[in-house]
């Protein structure tokens, strides 16, 4: 059911290339789009925008049509039910990591005109594409969808929102370029080596959470995978840790801790709560744990320890850890120090 105010953001330039697969089957669009309430002459507009119900519609029908879920990209046709066949095949994997791989390989056995590849540099994971034939009129909604998908897919396998730290295309920035920041978190970048998109590599070690009942229940309405917004981000807790942990200059306020996480501070707070956690409880226990770190093991003055910690200064310093240990930072070091 649609509902009663949908932000219409996909671009049209999406429904243009679904036409031409049609187009080049010889088939009638002309059904499809009326099903999915797109009119002729809205469909000639460059600038104009669908919803992702009009969306899911349009692709659908013209999959189970065309009997192409690449709807056109690739040289071989991926008959109705490929992605959901590489879906089982992943559904196994005892991680995200092994899911993801085994989804890329075995995407390169149905489809030889692309090869996915999960790689990880450090902290930081990345799903490319390596291109290997021209994919002519079609390249930006193949290269598009092909991550959605990936995306969609990985957020359901382990029910998590894994935002994104970048996506990347190896074109121009197109005319409607402002929508990419709807249909990926996190910047854009365009002009680079290839597409990607590149997230926390911690990801990769969550734990697959869905059986073959759920994956039965999913196959039957896949599509809304690639727009659907998980609420809960099952790293949250871990990655807003970490950043108060190593820039602790950087994150005094929910504001610029929020916009490290490309999140809004309100949805910053809402999601902590939903995993039962608030920011000033984290704040308190990753300063607390560097401050005593810095009390036990240096000699650092008390003022340099609450400027480490995160502190603005050294008295809300004291007065928070008296709060925390019933002494001052003095007292617990010269308690803890042994006496020579």
């Amino acid at each position: 059911m649609v509902s009663s105010a949908p932000i219409a953001a996909t671009p049209m330039a999406f429904v243009q290339a679904i036409v031409a697969a049609y187009v080049r089957a010889g088939r009638d669009p002309s059904a499809a789009l009326a099903q999915a309430q797109i009119a002729p002459a809205q469909l000639q507009q460059a600038d104009a925008r669908i919803t992702a119900w009009q969306m899911e519609r349009i692709s659908e029908l013209a999959m189970r049509e065309l009997d192409d879920e690449a709807l056109g990209w690739f040289r071989r046709r991926l008959p109705w039910g490929s992605y959901g066949m590489l879906a089982r095949a992943s559904l196994s994997a005892p991680t995200l990591a092994l899911a993801i791989k085994r989804w890329c390989r075995h995407h390169g056995l149905i489809a030889e005109d692309i090869t996915l590849t999960l790689q990880t540099s450090g902290s930081t994971a990345s799903i490319g594409i390596a291109e290997h034939r021209d994919l002519g009129a079609l390249r930006e909604f193949c290269l598009v969808s092909v991550l959605r998908n990936i995306l969609g897919l990985a957020c359901w396998l382990v029910d998590s929102r894994i935002p994104l730290l970048q996506a990347q295309f190896p074109f121009d920035a197109p005319p409607h370029a402002e929508a990419y920041s709807v249909l990926f978190s996190g910047p854009t970048r365009f002009g680079q080596a290839q597409a990607a998109i590149n997230f926390d590599a911690q990801y990769l070690q969550l734990p697959l959470r869905r059986d073959e009942k759920a994956m039965q229940q999913m196959l039957q309405h896949a599509l809304p995978l690639t727009v659907l917004q998980y609420r809960r981000d099952r790293l949250l807790v871990q990655r807003v840790r970490q950043l108060l942990s190593a820039q602790p200059q950087d994150t005094h306020g929910a504001e610029a801790l929020a916009a490290l996480l490309h999140l809004s501070p309100r949805t910053l707070h809402r999601q902590l709560k939903e995993e039962g956690a608030t920011l000033q409880a984290l704040k308190d226990e990753v300063r607390q744990s560097r401050a005593t770190e810095l009390l036990l093991r240096t000699r650092r003055p008390i003022k340099q320890v609450a400027e480490a910690a995160g502190f603005q200064n050294e008295k809300s310093f004291m007065r928070a850890f008296k709060g925390w240990t019933g002494q001052s930072p003095a007292e617990f070091r010269r308690q803890a120090t042994p006496q020579g």
